[in-house]
């Protein structure tokens, strides 16, 4: 992709924040490649160089600075282009899908031909498939190093490296020093870990953050038992894959412009795995700045943007416990489905080990095995909707991919709605949640059509809403959940209208 080199250079200049995370600068004259916003000297205009990607700039040639550190860098890779398959295939490579596989197995999960996934790449990214896992890779070592205490083979483990000897050697030709070198460079005061079951990390977004919001969002969903958010505003929640259990808690810094996430985990191979989902759940890859100026032209959102400057689209730590989740807030409000969210946990989901119980943590989510299994029934809600859950925890028995990012928008939204008791407005709101897709609009939402009212009080019909928000992609998820705060507490009570269309609800 081009980027206009005086503009490029412009914001070099000043340092400015916007494009950290937009634009790598790689240097000439001394072979390295440094943020927007790095403290050095300015170099003359003639020895610079824009990437995209930090990934191109290391394909290039450059090394990462040692004072601006691009591994703390906002990682919006995503915003730098508009392909869909580029979005998934980050996702899927963020969550390890490149971890000792190929290009081409890649390009299968996502249904394209290498060489179309390779162009792709270069458009939207300026580097390979390969370069853009790689420079993942090292970067997220490099964090480790600087950010925690962890032995330096459990670190190469966890940033997927084959072995230490690969881990050094990759090191010592990028950095042209040993691993060890870099951790003692870095000052004590800063390291945040005092054990390796404890580990902290910075994740970076890209300013402003309405944390306020996000952090309301998920307080009056979380699952008891499984999340909840404590008197400082911290989100905890407990987490299993593969069968071992952990806990994760995450803080707001916003002197740091970051949010501090605290892993308790037994295996250090998904530390890189835990972080990408943690991302996707507090959406740290949204371009606040595009996103905000894009949907302040609608005169009808333009107070509400500069309310709520930097509102992002909580995602889901889970696809299945998300869609478990829409589908016991049908027909009810948050409370009432946050209740029975508690009771299907309690009667069915796995107690934590005795040492990863803390206040508010008790299970984890059931599985779907668990839940394709059980009487639903037993809940106490209606038969339609206990269906409704064991026919999506057998679907996601049948097919453990159906909420991988491999799955494009559309074949998501078609596989979802082939089921009982899901429609196109739980589709739409698992689309906005589980997968992040910006553009997902629950239309038959009644919290949506009760801000889009009149002055008279009279609602647009979702088909007349759909029209209306034509304006605002591709960002309509983010519309929707400014119009939903512009609401308040208002549009947590639906069980209260006058409800006939089983997907006109919220949870």
């Amino acid at each position: 992709m081009n980027l206009d080199h005086d503009a490029c250079y412009r914001a070099i200049v000043t340092r400015d924040v916007r494009f950290d995370g937009r634009l790598y600068i790689g240097v000439r004259t001394t072979g390295i490649y440094c943020r927007p916003i790095c403290p050095a000297r300015t170099p003359k205009r003639e020895n610079v160089t824009f990437y995209p990607t930090a990934a191109a700039a290391q394909e290039a040639g450059f090394r990462p600075c040692l004072r601006c550190r691009p591994e703390n860098s906002p990682d919006l890779a995503v915003w730098n282009g508009t392909s869909n398959t580029v979005k998934r295939a980050l996702a899927l490579i963020g969550e390890g899908a490149m971890d000792g596989e190929t290009v081409d197995h890649l390009a299968g999960q996502l249904g394209v031909g290498e060489r179309h996934l390779r162009r792709l790449f270069q458009q939207h990214l300026g580097a390979s498939p390969i370069a853009i896992a790689q420079t993942r890779r090292i970067l997220f070592a490099k964090q480790l190093i600087m950010e925690t205490r962890m032995p330096m083979t459990e670190i190469a483990h966890a940033a997927g490296f084959g072995s230490i000897r690969r881990f050094n050697a990759v090191f010592q030709a990028l950095y042209k020093r040993p691993p060890g070198a870099l951790r003692r460079t870095r000052q004590d005061a800063h390291s945040n870990v005092s054990t390796v079951s404890d580990i902290v990390l910075p994740m970076a977004y890209a300013a402003p953050y309405d944390w306020s919001s996000m952090i309301s969002f998920l307080k009056a969903r979380a699952i008891p038992g499984v999340e909840w958010v404590d008197r400082k505003n911290r989100y905890h929640r407990s987490i299993t894959l593969d069968g071992c259990q952990g806990t994760v808690r995450v803080a707001f810094d916003e002197n740091k412009k970051c949010l501090r996430a605290t892993i308790r985990f037994p295996r250090v191979s998904s530390l890189a795995f835990i972080v990408s989902r943690l991302r996707r759940v507090f959406d740290l890859t949204a371009n606040p700045t595009a996103i905000d100026t894009h949907l302040a032209n609608d005169s009808r959102l333009t107070s509400l943007i500069a309310a709520r400057p930097g509102l992002r689209v909580p995602g889901a730590w889970d696809g299945f416990e998300l869609g478990i989740r829409a589908i016991l807030g049908q027909q009810i409000s948050v409370g009432a489905a946050t209740a029975l969210a508690g009771k299907l946990v309690s009667q069915y989901g796995k107690p934590l080990d005795t040492s990863l119980k803390t206040e508010g943590l008790s299970h984890v989510f059931p599985s779907a095995k668990c839940l394709a299994a059980a009487d639903l029934r037993s809940l106490g809600m209606p038969g339609t909707r206990a269906r409704a859950l064991s026919a999506l925890s057998k679907a996601v028995l049948a097919n453990p991919n159906m909420f991988s990012a491999s799955q494009t928008s559309d074949v998501t939204l078609e596989r979802l709605k082939a089921l009982p008791g899901v429609g196109d407005w739980t589709s739409q709101y698992i689309l906005m949640r589980a997968f992040s897709e910006p553009d997902a609009f629950p239309a038959a939402d009644i919290g949506l059509m009760r801000a889009m009212a009149t002055k008279k009080g009279q609602r647009p019909t979702p088909a007349k809403l759909l029209e209306r928000a034509e304006i605002w992609r591709p960002w309509r998820a983010y519309a929707a959940l400014h119009l939903w705060t512009s609401e308040s507490n208002t549009y947590c009570m639906y069980n209260k209208e006058n409800i006939t269309d089983a997907e006109t609800l919220t949870t």
